[in-house]
């Protein structure tokens, strides 16, 4: 006989909601990848049009997210079962659930580097090092088989411990801590970065607006960044929105987590190019940025291992409130469509991702040869759920909330039961029927085709 799942969770507080729905939008790719692809594609102009599409766009998707959720009061499969009983379009539900298991598998191992780099700072092992030596070094660790494994499954089994203690007391209890932990950090590093002497050349790059860089691939990739930001698509926030009060209100939520996520997505590149610039070194994306040349560059600041633990425990809590997100996709669908407890759900959870992200891991190592459909492991799971996942998922959420479950149920969750106004409601229909599918389309044909925009 099955176990009893264990009764429904709720989230406690308004601030406890902004910070675990913002908490999982914000991750590593906000912190290396989002200034680099702003600085490259016009700075200040890409900016603006990266918000516009984060209203236009995001908030509106966002909603469609948060309405099913809370009107499903389950799962992300479990509530468009609810929702649309006798209908395939759960498989939306169970896309998401997938996209999350695949995304921490491989999340997981870089969230895992982070942890090295933190205790790295700590001991002082960059001290000296040359830009070649810090490149030798970082390839060295994540190609051995044991350290970034051993990495990978501390991050893993601290994001089951927060997880497995329930919505109120594990998920909102630690992001309300470390949503503020992580905004203190980054302040403080963008204070140490802007004050270094050539930092303004920095700034200019991120924000200095060069509308001649302002091409259709600018815009294309305006608009992906602002959906795959944003933690759409996933199942992530529909899981979260379940457990949200009947009393909240749905528009203004999704407004105030897209404007936590894009300031600390900017307050980013204040931190991150000040820096680069200062020291005249070619700003780059991704882990090459943050694991090779920012160490160089702490290295050469007064107080530099300080800065640079600092640095990396700031990158671990914004990729901690990520994988809580993502494990909690999964274990919300194992615990109530499989009637099983939530220790047991995350227990299952928690050891399956693992072991895929321990082949996702060795991809840089031992199984660096071995390829499916020409891809590693790690960039085969990236891929699919990146590429092809989220966007796929994000255009049928918005074909489902537009044109099948109806105005009345969704008017009836944006506006509490009739007790609060919504007068951009038609507004919200026209972009959730019109222009978000057109929008999403464009990203999800551009991703499969073209290699991707997240």
């Amino acid at each position: 006989m099955p176990t009893n799942p264990t009764p429904r969770d709720n989230f406690g507080s308004k601030f406890g909601i902004i910070a675990a729905a913002a908490g999982s939008a914000v991750g590593l790719g906000n912190i290396w990848k989002f200034p680099y692809v702003a600085g490259e594609n016009g700075g200040g102009a890409f900016l603006l049009i990266y918000l516009f599409f984060v209203l236009l766009i995001g908030v509106p998707v966002m909603m469609s997210e948060f309405a099913i959720g809370r009107k499903g009061q389950k799962n992300a499969y479990g509530s468009f079962s609810l929702i649309a009983p006798g209908t395939r379009w759960n498989l939306i539900g169970f896309m998401g659930v997938v996209a999350a298991f695949f995304i921490l598998a491989f999340y997981s191992s870089v969230a895992g580097w982070t942890l090295e780099y933190i205790i790295s700072s700590v001991s002082h092992r960059f001290a000296g090092q040359s830009p070649a030596d810090l490149e030798r070094n970082f390839i060295g660790f994540i190609s051995s088989p044991l350290k970034p494994i051993a990495w990978q499954l501390v991050f893993m089994v601290l994001t089951a411990l927060i997880v497995l203690a329930g919505v109120k007391k594990g998920i909102e209890k630690y992001t309300k801590l470390l949503m503020p932990v992580l905004l203190f950090l980054i302040i403080l590093l963008c204070i140490r970065s802007v004050t270094l002497e050539g930092g303004k050349d920095g700034l200019a790059f991120l924000f200095k607006p060069d509308f001649s860089k302002v091409t259709g691939k600018t815009i294309l990739f305006a608009l992906g960044q602002a959906f795959f930001s944003l933690s759409l698509g996933m199942g992530a926030l529909i899981t979260y929105s379940s457990y949200f009060s009947k009393k909240e209100n749905l528009a203004s939520t999704a407004v105030e987590v897209a404007i936590s996520d894009s300031v600390i997505a900017i307050l980013a590149g204040v931190m991150i190019f000040p820096a680069v610039f200062a020291f005249g070194i070619e700003p780059g994306s991704g882990p090459s940025l943050v694991f090779i040349t920012l160490p160089g560059i702490f290295q050469q600041m007064p107080g530099g291992d300080f800065f640079g633990a600092v640095f990396f425990i700031l990158l671990a809590v914004a990729a901690l409130t990520s994988t809580i997100s993502l494990l909690e996709v999964v274990v919300a669908f194992f615990s109530e469509e499989l009637k099983i407890s939530r220790r047991k759900a995350t227990f299952i959870a928690t050891a399956s991702i693992s072991v895929l992200g321990v082949f996702a891991s060795l991809s840089f190592g031992p199984l660096d040869k071995f390829t499916i459909f020409g891809k590693s492991i790690f960039d085969l799971l990236d891929y699919t759920a990146s590429n092809v996942l989220l966007p796929l998922g994000g255009l049928l959420i918005v074909l489902f909330v537009g044109w099948f479950a109806g105005k009345k149920i969704i008017k009836q969750e944006l506006t509490n039961e009739g007790e609060l106004r919504a007068k951009y409601f038609l507004a919200f229909v026209n972009i959730v029927k019109f222009v978000a599918p057109v929008a999403i389309a464009a990203i999800l044909i551009y991703s499969i085709f073209w290699g991707g925009l997240g």
